[in-house]
């Protein structure tokens, strides 16, 4: 009996010491899995994974489809921030708080963000019902502010002085609700830095915004670090926030942008892993000229044993095709005759283009760009054919007397061709132009790009 009782006990106090994050999709995933991380800093630490399982159930008299997942966490598991994946890809996931407490929500899964309602967790209820009263007031403060600038009214600026008194309130009834809990320090971080007064011009108050961002983020501070909350900040100022038109005047204002960030993160640790994200967020935009200067100016100033050659190495790597870099080479046959892209030497500029006769648009665009370009004779197409085989593509370049005619094949994998690899094609066609020496002037997304670029930007002129 008493070892039956130790057992019970045992059992018992087993069961209480796990804690569990339940998830309801509405409707679910095609999906059947779901992924649970803990948020360290710009990286994602794997914490455990389950499945889901489908549903059908009555709302309103109306069966619906359902999805429904249950992750555990042990006695000891970390106090921060989580992140429930159920996508490889996009807007897959669900952020949350945990602080010993079960947590249970449900979600749209195309809209996490905006759709999710939290059943259980006091620390996230509050976050959330807090998010929603900022939410209200800060709108009605932006509305005012914009309305006062198109008309300058007294009525105006009462009405703005009552917004922002009635923000305060909000600030200062969920920094006393959340006293003692997790969310406080998040939502102290998140308090708004609107001017107590209106704005007469409109720069004096689009500088505002960007000046005071950060005024309540304290980049040292670990439990703000290990969340989303400070990549998402810098990812609003530096990608959303200074945005401009021209592209000269949107390299400075990335630059400018990232100075203002640095200056911010003065530990050495988060400085490399903020840079890191920077890093990898321009490498995919293939902006070799901010990657760059984020690596000579900041990254490669770091103390040695925090910096990653493997990690430079790649990014670099995946740079080698963008604009500022001189095109790869590779070499080709034309009949008995060899080229090199490095050595020819027959325009003041060159297109090239990567397609395939496996792909559909590409036959529908390849025959219209062929048409435009007999108007910009001063610039040679090199066409590469992504190819799994040649005789398809040998009888189709036979349309395309006077452009320089590449294959690139591979026995397995049309896709594992070195060429294709190193241009980091992910698709075709895909554009590249090249002024006289090689260099990467331009990588245009579409055709209409092309024709734009050589129609109004005199592109022979490109050096």
């Amino acid at each position: 009996m008493k070892k039956l009782l130790a057992l019970l006990l045992f059992v018992t106090s087993v069961a209480y010491a796990q804690y569990s994050i339940k998830g309801t999709m509405t409707p679910p995933e095609e999906s059947d899995w779901v992924i649970l991380y803990k948020i360290e800093g710009a990286k994602q630490k794997f914490i455990s994974n389950s499945t889901i399982k489908f549903e059908d159930v009555s709302i309103g008299g109306t069966v619906q489809k359902v999805g429904r997942f249950e992750l555990t966490l042990p006695a000891n598991a970390e106090v921060g921030a989580y992140r429930v994946t159920y996508r490889n890809q996009g807007a897959g996931f669900v952020d949350l708080f945990f602080n010993k407490e079960n947590v249970e929500f449900v979600f749209n899964p195309q809209y996490p963000e905006e759709s999710i309602v939290f059943i259980k967790s006091r620390e996230n209820k509050v976050y959330r019902e807090y998010l929603d009263a900022l939410a209200v007031t800060q709108r009605a403060i932006d509305s005012l502010q914009v309305e006062y600038l198109k008309a300058d009214e007294k009525k105006t600026k009462k009405a703005y002085k009552t917004a922002y008194k009635q923000q305060e309130e909000v600030q200062d009834i969920y920094e006393g609700k959340s006293e003692g809990m997790l969310v406080n320090t998040y939502i102290k971080a998140s308090k708004p830095t609107n001017s107590s007064s209106i704005f007469d011009d409109t720069q004096e108050y689009l500088d505002h915004v960007v000046g005071s961002f950060f005024d309540n983020v304290d980049f040292s501070n670990k439990t703000l670090y290990n969340s989303p909350f400070i990549i998402d900040k810098i990812t609003n100022y530096v990608f959303y926030l200074n945005i401009a038109e021209n592209q000269a005047l949107q390299q400075k204002l990335y630059n400018e942008s990232i100075e203002k960030v640095m200056k911010r993160a003065k530990d050495d640790k988060v400085r490399k892993e903020v840079l890191e994200y920077l890093i990898t967020r321009f490498t995919n935009a293939r902006n070799s000229e901010i990657v760059d200067s984020l690596f000579a100016n900041y990254y490669d100033k770091l103390d040695s044993d925090l910096q990653d050659q493997k990690f430079r190495d790649s990014k670099l790597a995946e740079l080698m095709a963008s604009v500022g870099r001189t095109a790869p080479d590779f070499s080709w046959k034309e009949g008995d005759k060899e080229y090199s892209l490095s050595t020819l030497n027959d325009s003041d500029n060159y297109l090239l283009v990567f397609w395939s006769t496996g792909c559909s648009h590409c036959l529908k665009e390849i025959p219209q760009l062929y048409d435009f370009m007999k108007t910009h004779d001063k610039t040679s197409v090199i066409a590469f054919g992504i190819e799994q085989d040649a005789p398809e593509w040998t009888e189709y370049v036979k349309k395309l007397n006077g452009w320089h005619n590449v294959i690139g094949t591979h026995p397995d994998n049309k896709w594992d061709n070195e060429v294709v690899k190193t241009y980091q094609l992910v698709g075709t066609p895909t554009y590249f132009i090249l002024n006289k020496d090689k260099k990467i002037v331009a990588m245009p997304n579409s055709f209409e790009d092309v024709k734009d670029y050589f129609n109004n930007s005199n592109a022979e002129k490109e050096e």
